[in-house]
């Protein structure tokens, strides 16, 4: 029990804005230092575990007392001021709310229910929100055990061990009503499984956990075990509890706190897709039929994808569906079934695809980052195969990371702002101000980052010593903190290639080893356990690095997660990136280090695809054109080789007289400065609220109850009449070599059968023509102009200056329309003159 003047500090410890909050983390530090840093920063665990004669001397130390005030004031204050979104809902049609789903998140290490990226890119999406009011509730699953831990044994093979998570230890509250908390009810096969809701609150943002290990599951309390754990089983029942028991949660959540109701829900990777579903059954039961229920369900489903590699993505045999939902509510089995079939061209007919159902049911979606939405829609063109790939209908909203949360503290401290109407000013830091700091004192405090880096290592590389029972001696010596430092930090997935890099192992060494212009490099990462050859290439890295000669330079560090990730971006001086391209959905890693004024060195892939610049980091060139992957690598590996010797060594070592490198500090405010505000996870969620909440909400709105049964009868007579629609006769009057700002015309007899003018739009269709004589990149004309010649046959006419220069070929398409559709493609038909385009 807490002395009164103390008690704020159980409010503060629950709220996990603590984790960004460095005036929170420093008042917790305050209480007792060596335990602060013995429980790893949690301080829940602290106040647990402080002996009671301290508190009792900080209750009465008044200094203290005031500290704690303040920062429990400051806190309601977050918690319940006007901040971006409220400004932006006064002058906007906002959404009221949203839910966002992942399978994961990535708080804090308080709370391991992460394993990587989606999960730290979910939790600084919360962060993110809750700093800009935006008014979102996760919704995700509580691991008993959580993701694994990582050690090594003696031959560098990775180890893993699941910890046991107690929930009264975790900054987790039950979801009560009254004194009991709620539990909510999914049928899992035929069998009821419950799960209890947790609330955990992220700032302003509650986020609503599910957890199976309640009474009376008997064998089935184990669903909610571990992340990524299990087999096919096991994974389809922690998707279906995620989805529709998240569903469910958020309606209890909804009902007991007031909280407003979500008009959009944001579907993150297909894990969650199921609660598609679940909304369909709630319209249902509100007296819709099916169809009518899913364009309600579309209209305020958002569908994120963040893989670009197919084995990324659930499938599950089809017969594991039908088991599952036979008698899911009054929804039609086989209409279910149609949401995930890989009925298109290489599909397999035996698998339900959860990315193909989150496209289907979201009638927005995304990839994170503008080179993996051209992948999405190359790797999903099959969806729409009647539409050109640029006209497949995933945008792109690129990844960003939480400032508050990566940037060293220090550093973070000479970018604060006093005022916020100055243009480089965001989320009340000045992006310019490190441009008005001393060289010499970045380099001093890069100095001290790198440090930090350093003493966290020898930490972490000494108890692995213990783990794999060797001699650790050595450890002592190992990295310095004046030299150049690389940093690599990636899952074990063989595309990301960590051990790149060794390709040339002797060139390495030398690199590593230099006299006078050394090197060191600090990796990590963890592979799946399932995931041998994932495993392998960690081994490979480890034996590498646990040579005596060179050891001392390079490391690897076990268990990477949120509390290693911390201080390993600012100690870096340049982050490695050197994935397969183009199969790295994003990356947001280097982001981090770019924060902290880090160069990246990377393929380009991901977001550095379109944010390269030299002024930056470095480009790694992909060699795409060599088809043999051994000898794409040594290519790579080559190119990776000569820009660390010819272009980061020298520009790192040039120094001025007071062995300050101007050079190298100039490029590090540059990225600060100009790349920083880019890779904002801010930006990322006002995008996310301007390009597909906002949009969303409002179809939620316009999509009534009356217009959705209008819509789902309208889509049914238009693809019902279809197939008699035909364009019989098209005449343009382009052909040969024309000038620029030329007119011609463009004429088409339609056929629409039983379709009327307003169910369609004829549209003129010019792009560039490839050597098969097909139109690509297309840019579409509405031909609003038509006349009545009889018999069913409409004459459609359009007049246009030629505004592009090249080889341009035309045709005339025709496509359905109507006020509700968001794009051409989402009835996934359009008709073209005989022989297509």
């Amino acid at each position: 029990m807490l002395p009164e003047p103390l008690r704020p500090l159980d409010e503060l410890s629950r709220n996990l804005r603590w984790a960004w909050h460095q005036e929170t983390k420093e008042l917790f530090r305050a209480i007792d230092p060596a335990l602060w840093e013995s429980v790893r920063a949690d301080p829940i665990q602290l106040l647990s575990q402080v002996d009671p004669a301290r508190l009792e001397m900080l209750a009465a130390d008044t200094r203290f007392v005031r500290n704690l005030q303040r920062a429990q004031a400051d806190l309601h204050e977050y918690l319940s001021g006007d901040l971006w979104f409220q400004e932006y809902a006064r002058e906007n049609d906002a959404p009221t709310s949203i839910a966002y789903f992942s399978a994961e998140f990535g708080i804090s290490e308080v709370l391991p229910i992460y394993s990587g990226g989606l999960g730290i890119l979910a939790g600084d999406h919360l962060k993110s929100a809750s700093d800009l009011g935006v008014p979102i509730i996760g919704v995700g699953l509580l691991y008993r055990h959580g993701y694994f831990r990582q050690s090594l044994n003696a031959d560098g093979w990775q180890q893993e061990w699941y910890p046991n998570l107690d929930t009264s230890s975790l900054p987790i509250r039950p979801l009560l009503e009254g004194d009991s908390q709620i539990v909510i009810e999914v049928e899992l096969r035929g069998r009821p499984l419950k799960a209890a809701v947790w609330i955990a609150e992220v700032g302003r943002v509650p986020l609503l956990l599910l957890d199976a290990d309640v009474e009376g599951n008997d064998d089935m309390h184990m669903i909610t075990d571990r992340l990524y754990g299990g087999g096919t089983d096991h994974r389809l029942a922690q998707e279906v509890l995620l989805g529709i028991g998240g569903v469910r949660a958020v309606r209890e959540f909804c009902r007991i706190s007031g909280h407003a109701t979500p008009d959009v829900y944001h579907c993150n990777e297909g894990h969650a897709g199921f609660l598609g579903l679940e909304r369909i059954r709630e319209y249902m039961a509100d007296g819709l039929d099916f169809d009518s229920a899913v364009e309600k369900t579309r209209a305020g489903n958002v569908f994120t994808t963040h893989t670009p590699v197919p084995a990324g993505i659930d499938r599950f045999p089809r017969e594991l569906i039908v088991d599952q939902f036979s008698h899911f509510g009054n929804l039609p089995l086989e209409r279910i079934l149609e949401f995930g079939a890989e009925d298109y061209a290489g599909g397999d007919p035996g698998r339900f695809n959860m990315a193909v159902m989150g496209f289907r049911l979201g009638q927005r979606a995304n990839g994170v980052s503008e080179l993996h939405g051209e992948v999405s829609r190359e790797m999903f063109h099959g969806l729409w195969p009647a539409f050109d790939t640029s006209e497949v209908p995933i945008g792109s909203i690129t990844n960003g990371v939480h400032h508050r949360t990566w940037i060293h503290p220090e550093l973070l401290e000479l970018l604060e702002s006093p005022v916020s109407d100055s243009e480089s000013v965001i989320d009340g830091y000045d992006w310019q101000a490190i441009n008005r700091v001393d060289p010499h004192t970045i380099w001093a405090l890069k100095r001290q980052m790198r440090g930090d880096l350093v003493a966290m290592a020898r930490q972490r590389l000494t108890a692995s010593c213990h783990d794999r029972g060797i001699n650790s001696d050595w450890v002592a010596q190992a990295l310095d903190p004046h030299i150049l430092t690389l940093g690599f930090a990636r899952r074990g997935a063989s595309y990301k290639r960590l051990t790149l890099m060794l390709r040339d192992p002797e060139r390495l060494r030398r690199l590593l080893l230099d006299p006078d212009h050394p090197l060191q490099i600090v990796i990590a990462g963890k592979s799946h356990p399932a995931d041998d050859t994932g495993k392998s290439l960690i081994q490979q890295m480890v034996q590498f690095a646990d040579a005596e000669d060179i050891r001392h330079r390079i490391v690897f560090l076990p268990d990477y997660d949120i509390s290693l990730a911390r201080p390993l971006y600012p100690g870096c001086d340049v982050w490695m990136n050197n994935p397969l391209r183009p199969y790295e959905a994003c990356g947001t890693s280097g982001m981090k280090a770019a924060l902290n004024g880090a160069g990246n060195l990377s393929i380009r892939d991901g977001w550095w695809d379109e944010w390269y610049s030299p002024d930056w980091g470095w480009e790694i060139p992909s060699a795409e054109n060599v088809s043999d992957p051994v000898a794409r690598d040594e290519v790579e590996a080559r190119y990776l080789y000569e820009i660390i010797e010819n272009e980061i060594v020298p520009r790192f070592y040039d120094r001025d007289p007071n062995g300050v490198p101007l050079r190298w500090v100039r490029m590090m405010c540059d990225t600060i400065s100009g790349l920083g505000p880019k890779v904002l996870a801010s930006r990322m969620v006002s995008d996310y609220v301007t390009r597909l909440y906002a949009p969303a909400a409002a179809a939620d709105r316009a999509v009534t109850t009356e217009r959705a049964v209008e819509l789902a009868a309208w889509k049914q007579r238009v693809r019902a009449a279809w197939p008699a629609l035909s364009v019989d006769q098209v005449d343009v009057s382009a052909s040969g070599v024309m000038q620029l700002g030329e007119s011609f015309e463009a004429t088409a007899l339609i056929q629409l059968g039983e379709l009327q003018p307003e169910d369609v739009e004829v549209q003129l269709v010019a792009g560039t023509v490839d050597a098969h004589d097909e139109i690509h990149d297309v840019r579409r004309y509405v031909m609003s102009d038509w006349v009545d010649v009889g018999n069913g046959v409409r004459r459609y006419s359009f007049v246009k200056a030629l505004q592009h220069t090249g080889s341009i070929g035309f045709t005339v398409r025709v496509v359905p329309r109507h006020e509700l559709l968001v794009t051409d493609a989402e009835l996934g038909v359009a008709t073209l003159p005989q022989g297509g385009l």
